[in-house]
């Protein structure tokens, strides 16, 4: 909901500030006064082409901003979040400013972003009714959403679309085989190729390092015995013949702590002792390491046999590594792709049938979500034009048809069928497509009824994702050719779609005014500075005058009776 509008240096207008009733808003004035203006100030933070031309004279650009309010659950809040568009409970502030020279330049909520974004997100918010504005619904997709809104077919178009997914994996998976069967065979032999060097190597993980420390034992085996030797023989001499009778580091210890626990004197001597002895065994460890160590070095092995089997297992890692890990891992993918490569003719057989067998069921789903889609879409047609009867459109109609597809092109991801929504402005006239086939007040009516039976179904059914719920609408020249009773009629019309939606209409009408909770009124003011545009709101017995200005041009009693009673009356039971 548009909980404020404002606007700077615009066309005539240098300042103004509108905060829109939740219900209906009514934007009145004379011809020529700059109601338009606030049109396009909407359109401007709805991501409309920038217009210089706009800017009021003598100023260095045009500015427009629009505070909506969102719910809690509103689905826009997750969209903004994955732009990374923080929303807090203040609103979300969508402004556009439109300089006399350059770029324009878009922001959300304090935040640069592209045009295209600010329209994305002003789509979820406003609709803009009027003959210049590109209709909500003039594209087949749009019509296509507002049927199935209209249908509430949510069940039959989920399990359409689960199957058509799976059928269109299928004819993927089959086309990619079929087109790329040449490089795939290429691809498959080399596949095969390297799967079979890697298993005539047959690496294991970890076999590279345990092989390269053998060999650097090997390499270095003289100087490590050396090394080994010397240390035990300061460590435990009695290990070599040649030291018979020499005492070890261990046997010294243990004469050590053997003194020191034969003192009886007042000290920390018995502390030392378990110190010495911990380091004792300590030092056996180390012994013991070592020994096996020098057993274990005296292996020499084939110095040649290993280097080759490091070469062998070096390039395996170059090409499919870094590591031998790695190469399995790539090794065992491979396997499977190998198995999706090789395009065997029993393959591609069993595909095809599981296309086929998709294909059916997909289309089977899209009748009968086809069949949903024409039961809407007569009863929609039906409602409309009974609501274009009292639009004063008699006579003019609306066919919305829904004609399935026939033949190899009959299915898609949208369904089975083509949409159209066809118009008929007055008897004997050609139903030709919306927007070509209506003037600029038509329309807005058509869009209105249109709207107004969205509103019905979803009332109907609280659940409903219905595209037009909790939506702004704008809607202009909608009361263009309308008078007397027609105009009346109008008016409560909107009022009843502000029931659910917020509802903003320029008009000139004082049968469509007189239902708005709120009225703006926009004037020009002449002054010492020259002439300039005001908006302003109007209330109580001003906007009681403003009323009888619009009936009679005057402020006669008569007139002014004739507002107060046009303002009581205009009122939904």
């Amino acid at each position: 909901m548009l909980e404020e509008l404002e606007l700077r240096d615009l066309g005539p207008i240098d300042s103004a500030t509108i905060t829109p009733a939740p219900s209906m808003t009514a934007i009145t004035g004379e011809t020529g006064a700059g109601k338009s203006m606030l049109l396009n100030a909407l359109r401007m933070i709805s991501g409309g082409t920038a217009d210089a031309s706009r800017v009021a004279s003598g100023a260095d650009q045009a500015w427009a901003q629009g505070i909506f309010a969102l719910g809690e659950r509103d689905p826009l809040r997750a969209m903004l979040a994955e732009a990374g568009i923080p929303v807090d409970d203040d609103g979300l502030f969508l402004s556009r400013s439109v300089p006399a020279k350059g770029r324009s330049r878009s922001v959300l909520c304090g935040k640069s972003v592209p045009r295209s974004l600010l329209g994305e997100v002003a789509s979820n918010l406003i609709t803009i009714h009027g003959q210049t504005d590109q209709l909500r619904i003039a594209s087949v997709a749009r019509q296509r959403e507002f049927i199935d809104a209209y249908a509430r077919d949510d069940k039959a178009r989920e399990s359409f679309n689960q199957s058509y997914e799976k059928y269109r994996s299928v004819c993927e998976r089959l086309r990619r085989l079929q087109t790329q069967e040449s490089s795939m065979r290429q691809q498959a032999d080399y596949l095969r190729d390297s799967i079979a060097r890697i298993d005539h190597v047959d690496p294991h993980d970890g076999e590279l390092e345990e092989l390269m420390d053998q060999r650097d034992r090997i390499e270095h085996a003289e100087q490590i015995t050396s090394g080994v030797e010397h240390a035990l023989a300061y460590l435990d001499a009695s290990q070599f013949e040649s030291a018979e009778g020499a005492a070890g580091v261990g046997q010294l210890i243990a004469g050590a702590v053997q003194s020191l626990r034969g003192i009886h004197a007042v000290g920390d001597y018995e502390q030392l002792a378990e110190r010495l002895e911990s380091a004792g065994a300590e030092i056996d460890d180390v012994v013991f390491s070592l020994s096996r160590s020098l057993d274990a070095d005296g292996e020499t092995g084939n110095l040649d046999s290993i280097n080759g089997r490091i070469h062998d297992l070096n390039e395996l890692a170059q090409r499919w590594g870094p590591t031998l890990a790695d190469v399995l891992q790539w090794r065992d993918r491979a396997k499977i792709d190998v198995e999706d490569l090789d395009a065997s003719p029993e393959q591609l057989h069993s595909l095809e049938q599981e296309r086929d067998r998709l294909r059916d069921e997909a289309i089977a789903r899209g009748r009968a979500l086809s069949k949903a889609r024409t039961d809407a879409a007569n009863a929609l047609s039906a409602q409309v034009n009974r609501e274009l009867g009292q639009l004063a459109m008699s006579g003019a109609k609306l066919d919305i048809v829904v004609t399935p597809r026939n033949g190899e092109g009959m299915l898609d991801a949208t369904g089975i069928d083509d949409i159209e929504f066809l118009f008929t402005p007055f008897p004997g006239s050609a139903s030709l497509p919306m927007g070509k086939s209506a003037s600029g007040g038509e329309l807005s009516r058509l869009m209105l009824a249109l709207e107004l039976c969205a509103a019905d179904s979803s009332q109907e059914s609280d659940s409903s994702q219905n595209a037009s719920a909790g939506m702004t609408f704008i809607f202009d020249e909608v009361d263009a050719g309308v008078g007397g009773k027609a105009a009346v009629e109008l008016g409560r019309r909107l009022a009843k779609l502000a029931r659910r939606n917020q509802v903003i209409v320029v008009t000139h009408l004082p049968q469509v005014a007189s239902w708005a909770e709120r009225q703006y009124v926009v004037s020009k003011e002449t002054g010492k500075e020259g002439t300039h545009t005001t908006v302003r709101e109007v209330s109580g017995g001003e906007r009681v005058r403003e009323i009888a200005r619009m009936l009679a041009g005057s402020e006669s009693k008569t007139s002014l009776e004739h507002a107060r009673e046009l303002l009581h009356e205009s009122e939904i039971e």
